[in-house]
């Protein structure tokens, strides 16, 4: 009963709640809280009753005295609710004390504590809730504890407890409104969304909810439809549920008045909000302030001036409505009335505090009067600060939009881009320094509202005149994306299209324009960028004739503009009009028509006179002057431009590029910037200083102008990072290691240790670079979108110097959370930064590629591939980026491509290999490394032809592409057509007289003689290529295996240990043996690896050098890296077959066995071909020793199936087949074995010989004895058994 009297008295109902009150007053429990609800009742009354009053006071002390412990907690409790924090605790400290601390009580003291905006009472609320919910859950005290968890800024325990509450008291709406406005705070729209809709099924007329679902389409969606719908609904809801609550309907209205874009159907709608709440209480002069601030937003002045005058009537000490009135006069051009008032308030400005609006409107009015540039750059940055400083510590809700009010951070941001230079800096020279600030605002105004489209497109011009085209340009791909019709989006990226000379499109853009707004050709800017593309493209009279359109709009006339006209005027920038007439000046000059030419710049010069835009008239003239080739007079107009005067730094910069590109005088170049420092020294200035002795190579100069204007400037982290890359530049490794590390302990400069880290990595101090970006990266977990891009990049670094450190498995861990960080940045871009999404797209594939590279390294296939796709994902084309970064991503994108094509070959997934190589020859038909793989591919199917036909297509192109040509060798070894060879080593020859010089052509003619069975012959051609960077390498670790085992025997292999008798142990050979193991020893020294992989092979070769020696100390040493390469390195074939090798040449069969088997397990690769090879040979060698041939020829066929000329494979299944009696099977083997060696080894010479003659095939037995003894004569026992024995059969 006493809360529903309350209600009706809040409603300004205040005879119907008497009412209600004097029918409880004698109820004890709420007899004190009733007499006192009456006296407020009383008082607020037009004509308060004294009497009545008094009487009730004199009750008020009487009951007191007697108050109950319920009536002292419901005064309490009302007095609080009245906003009397103080007198409301002296109640319920009162009834804490007659009640021995119950629980309500002390609930009570909690929320008025927690609501007292004391921090010393908001420190003690927590302890009260917790004193209170010992006793058992409470909805009232754990609401009571989220608030507070809240006001601390510990969102994530306020939302914890709010959950608690839904869990316990699933019913009670206020959990449910609190936890979707803590999920706003915490900035997830996505669950606020979710939440509201889940109330909306509670209760589908909770007005925080519809308000809540409202904002985010409008905040966050920029639907302005939707929005207006939602609006529409939830104001129908206030007046049917609400109808008599003034503040709601007031306060309701106003974060969608500044969100809104200025939206006429939305203003429409909050203004009529306020109208009604203006009607229930029409005293208020705040609310009557709120119209008048409404109508300016609508353009409506004189209506909003009324309203302004109705609030200084209703309250004269209203600053605000004040204010309002100043702001129509500036917009109505009584600048005298203005100025006055502004003087006004600026001196009692000490008393009624700083107000951003008011420095906005001196800024206005400074500009107004043509004031100089720096008093309005202090006033503007002075409205930003003092409004920014009110949002401090305001948590994202409601309250935040509506104090952040984006519409007047973009009317500031306006004045800001007007006082900047119209088109991007040149190439090297910096931004100016207000784009910067503007940028950062933008940023704050997108990231929370990034459905204003306005925001968006000013976000564009800043990123647009600061350089940053391409940002530019993704900012207005989304803003035209939310709205086609964004005619001055549609204008920016003509003018873009134009700046990249790409005129056809900037054509496009204005014909768009043109199409979705007829009303732009009254814009004289859509004029002046088609006659600037027109003049580009050599129409010179259609484009004068446009501009002469555009002089003659209404847009161009700037005196006398106050227009009667009823069409909207265009708003148009003097620095544009200017444009026009400049433009036009030119094209007539260009035309031939100086005559013309020099009239319109007259015109100029009267049109802009005492304006700060005559001076670029004057510096336009003196481009004329330079076109004459007078350069003198052009000298002499910019001389005059005096520093006081805009444009001066720009006029002094001109004169430096006559100085430099017309003149070739270094000095009086340097001499232009120098004055600029003394005239008007800044930072700003400094920096250019700086810039011009940097582009005259006076590094040391520059470095020393660059000190003083970070000394000007401490916090300019591009200006340091300027000198410490400049002092890179001049070899001063010690001096910018300094610098960084000053820079770091300063604290001031957080960012250069990106590049200190980076510095030290390229001095390999590799430990110190670690540590740098070790500490970088200790930090609290971060949430802002900068921070961690930041932290991506030090992770990334931090893997490449871990890498280079070998240690992979912290690199991986780097690259991993790298990924992570990524991932998150990639969420929050895409609403916060849309114009950045594909560059941080294009880093997380990157990041991808990254892991999927070391997982190659260790074998770890599978998870390269996932990884490699993984890169895919992130690599789609982005039609958004310039093209340059398209070129960079296609050449990513094939790289990704090529790498996942090669692990599917390792795999042994022949077709999904053929389809990436299928995709990348589809894009681009002269893929070399795509061309080889398929060619690899088609050997694979045994269509050979196909696959020669795809390595003849490159070879023809380029007959000396020796790494194609080295490869087809390969792949015509493992196709069994090693004589089709030749005629490709003879085109090379043909091509280039050099060829047999050239280290590539030696390599393959040496890999060529090698597997044709004459390792001299190798070895002397691999020699002329041994000092190559590029053939180096490869060539040391092939004669190294060739001084090895130059007749490719099976090391560790029994079967043919001792066939060739006492030739097998002879002392010559020993001593030839140890000779080629000392030969050995000598190359190794040569092989300088670059990669972790690298090291690994050069340590394998090491340790096979010492099996060669056949010393078992050598051999035990040697097996015990090969086993800790094993270990490390998972599934390393090279290393277990040099186990299984080492094994073998201890006796120790079984375990050598085991470790070939599990090589045998494996999928074929085609980096670790040879060693595969080699392993089965091996094991085949050692099931026939044991007599398992069947097993055995299963291997040698697999050999045969990957390397069809393996002279090795045929010899064993010769030897199998000899064994099982098949003579003619085994002359068949040898005679592919006898093909394949070049008809070189005697030993298969005998075996083939031997064969014939069991197959009774004598001549050909006679025939390949005399081919062994014309190379062998005294090869034993094949005169004797064979050729002798041969003769006699053919005689008998």
């Amino acid at each position: 009963m006493f809360f529903h009297a309350y209600g009706v008295l809040m409603e300004d109902r205040i005879q119907e709640a008497i009412r209600e009150f004097e029918a409880i007053k004698e109820r004890r429990e709420v007899s004190l809280c009733t007499l006192m609800a009456l006296i407020y009742a009383h008082k607020k009354s037009q004509n308060p009753d004294r009497d009545a009053i008094q009487e009730l006071d004199a009750k008020l002390k009487e009951h007191r005295k007697s108050a109950t412990q319920k009536g002292l907690y419901f005064a309490g409790l009302f007095l609080w609710h009245l906003g009397r924090n103080e007198k409301a605790r002296e109640y319920t400290d009162r009834m804490i004390k007659i009640s021995n601390g119950a629980k309500e009580g002390l609930i009570l003291k909690g929320w008025i504590d927690v609501t007292s905006n004391k921090d010393a009472s908001v420190k003690k609320a927590g302890k009260y809730f917790d004193e209170a919910l010992k006793e058992g859950a409470d909805v009232f005290a754990l609401m009571g504890k989220a608030q507070y968890f809240e006001l601390r800024q510990n969102y994530s325990g306020a939302l914890e407890t709010i959950n608690q509450i839904i869990v316990s008291f699933p019913e009670f709406l206020p959990a449910f409104i609190k936890k979707m406005k803590l999920l706003l705070t915490l900035q997830d729209w996505e669950q606020t969304v979710e939440a509201a809709q889940r109330l909306l099924q509670k209760d589908k007329t909770n007005i925080e909810a519809l308000r809540m679902l409202a904002l985010h389409s409008l905040c966050r969606e920029g639907d302005l439809n939707e929005s207006f719908n939602q609006l529409t609904n939830l104001f129908a809801t206030l007046d049917r549920y609400e109808p008599h609550n003034p503040d709601l309907f007031y306060q309701m209205s106003l974060a969608f008045t500044r969100v809104c874009g200025r939206n006429e159907k939305i203003l429409e709608k909050t203004h009529t909000l306020v109208e009604r709440a203006f009607s229930m209480a029409s005293g208020d002069a705040e609310r009557a302030t709120e119209l008048g601030y409404q109508l300016v937003l609508q353009g409506k002045i004189k209506e909003a001036m009324k309203w302004y005058r109705t609030a200084m009537t209703l309250d004269e000490t209203s600053i605000s409505a004040l204010t309002g009135m100043i702001r129509c006069q500036l917009i109505e051009g009584h600048l005298e009335d203005a100025e006055q008032q502004l003087e006004f308030l600026t001196e009692i400005q000490q008393t009624i505090g700083k107000s951003g609006e008011l420095s906005y409107l001196r800024a206005v009015l400074a500009i107004k009067k043509c004031k100089p540039q720096e008093e309005v750059i202090n006033l503007l940055n002075d409205a930003m600060d003092t409004h920014f400083s009110a949002l401090q510590g305001l948590p994202l809700g409601v309250e935040y939009f509506e104090k952040l009010n984006p519409d007047f951070l973009l009317e500031i941001i306006k004045e800001y881009i007007a006082l900047c230079p119209t088109q991007p800096p040149s190439q090297g020279q910096p931004a100016s320094p207000q784009l910067k600030h503007c940028a950062s605002v933008l940023e704050t105004v997108v990231k929370t509202v990034p459905g204003l489209i306005q925001a968006v497109y000013l976000m564009a011009k800043v990123k647009f005149q600061a350089g940053d085209i391409k940002a530019a340009q993704s900012s207005l791909q989304h803003c035209l994306e939310q709205n086609p019709s964004h005619a001055d989006a549609h204008l920016l990226m003509a003018q873009i299209y134009l700046l990249q000379g790409n005129l056809k499109l900037s054509s496009q853009s204005l014909e768009l324009c043109l199409s979705y707004n007829f009303e732009i050709r009254e814009h004289p800017l859509y004029h002046l960028i088609k006659a600037q593309t027109q003049k580009k493209t050599g129409e010179l009279q259609e484009a004068i004739h446009t501009l002469q359109i555009a002089m003659s709009l209404q847009g161009m006339k700037r005196t006398g503009s106050s227009s009667k006209s009823k069409s909207k005027r265009i708003e148009i920038s003097s620095t544009d009009c200017v444009s026009v007439f400049l433009e036009l000046a030119e094209a007539h000059w260009m035309n031939g028509e100086q005559h013309e030419a020099a009239k319109v710049m007259q015109d100029a010069i009267n049109e802009f006179s005492g304006t700060p835009e005559e001076l670029r008239v004057t510096i336009a003239n003196a481009d004329l002057a330079l076109l004459r080739g007078d350069t003198e007079l052009a000298l002499n107009m910019l001389r005059n431009i005096t520093p006081e005067q805009p444009y001066y730094i720009q006029a002094k910069e001109k004169m430096a590029d006559i100085y430099l590109n017309h003149r070739k005088e270094k000095r009086l170049y340097a001499s232009c910037y120098r004055d600029l420092v003394e005239k008007l020294p800044s930072s700003h200035t400094y920096l250019l200083l700086g810039d011009a002795y940097m582009n005259i190579q006076e590094v040391e100069k520059a470095i020393e102008i660059y000190e003083q204007a970070l000394m000007k400037n401490p916090k300019d982290g591009a200006l340091a990072s300027k000198i410490g890359k400049a002092l890179v530049k001049t070899h001063n490794y010690a001096k910018a290691i300094n610098y960084y590390e000053a820079a770091l302990k300063s604290g001031q400069q957080n960012f250069h240790r990106y590049d200190l880290a980076e510095l030290l990595l390229k001095l390999r101090q590799y430990e110190k670079s670690e540590r740098v970006l070790q500490q970088a990266l200790n930090h609290e977990p971060v949430t802002d979108l900068a921070a961690l891009s930041e932290d991506g990049r030090y992770l990334v670094l931090l893997a490449k110097i871990q890498n280079r450190m070998e240690n992979n498995e912290q690199a991986i861990l780097s690259l991993q959370r790298a990924r992570d960080v990524q991932a998150r940045v990639l969420k929050r871009v895409q609403l916060e930064q849309p114009d950045a999404v594909p560059m941080q797209k294009q880093l997380a594939a990157e990041i991808c590629a990254e892991i999927a590279k070391h997982y190659t390294c260790q074998r770890d296939y599978e998870k390269a591939i996932k990884f490699y796709k993984e890169a895919l994902v992130y690599c789609e084309s982005d039609n958004k980026v310039d093209f340059n970064q398209r070129f960079k991503n296609i050449y990513f994108f094939e790289q990704v491509m090529l790498e996942l094509a090669r692990l599917y070959l390792s795999q042994d997934d022949v077709e999904a290999c053929q389809h990436q190589c299928a995709v990348l020859l589809k894009t681009d038909q002269d893929n070399e490394a795509a061309t080889m793989m398929m060619a690899d591919l088609m050997f694979r199917k045994q269509d050979y032809e196909q696959a020669v036909f795809h390595f003849q297509q490159l070879l023809e192109r380029k007959p000396d592409n020796y790494p194609t040509l080295s490869r087809l060798i390969d792949l015509l070894r493992r196709a069994g057509k090693l004589e089709e060879v030749p005629r490709f080593l003879e085109m090379a020859e043909k091509h280039s007289s050099r060829a047999k010089l050239e280290p590539g052509f030696n390599y393959c003619k040496g890999i060529y003689q090698w597997y044709t069975g004459e390792p001299n012959d190798g070895l002397r051609h691999f020699n002329k290529a041994r000092k190559d960077n590029e053939w180096g390498q490869n060539a040391i670790y092939n004669m190294i295996e060739i001084c090895l085992n130059p007749d490719n025997d099976t090391m560790g292999g029994e079967v043919f240990e001792n066939l060739d008798g006492d030739i097998g142990n002879s002392t010559e050979k020993q001593e030839s043996e140890q000779l080629a193991v000392r030969t050995a020893e000598k190359l190794l020294k040569e092989l300088k690896p670059q990669t972790p992989d690298g090291h690994v092979q050069l340590r394998i070769m090491e340790n096979y050098c010492l099996m060669a020696t056949k010393q078992k100390a050598n051999v035990e040493k040697a097996l015990n890296v090969f086993t800790e390469i094993a270990n490390s390195e998972k599934d390393h074939v090279p290393a277990l077959l040099g186990m299984a090798t080492a094994y073998m040449i201890l006796k120790q069969t079984p375990r050598a066995r085991n470790q070939l088997k599990r090589i045998a397990k494996m999928n074929w690769n085609a980096i670790d071909a040879d060693e595969f090879e080699k392993s089965w040979l091996l094991l085949a060698d050692i099931y026939i020793q044991s007599g398992k041939y069947d097993m055995a020829g299963e291997l040698l066929k697999r050999c045969l199936r990957h390397n069809k000329s393996s002279c090795k494979a045929y010899e064993y299944m010769g030897y199998i087949m000899e064994k099982e009696q098949s003579y003619r099977d085994a002359a068949l083997n040898y005679e592919m074995a006898w093909k394949y060696g070049n008809q070189t080894n005697p030993t298969i010479g005998y075996k083939l010989a031997f064969n014939y003659l069991k197959a009774k095939r004598y001549v050909d037995a006679i025939d390949i004895c005399h081919k062994v003894l014309d190379a062998h004569p005294n090869y034993p026992k094949m005169r004797k058994d064979i050729l002798d024995k041969a003769r006699a059969a053919l005689r008998s």
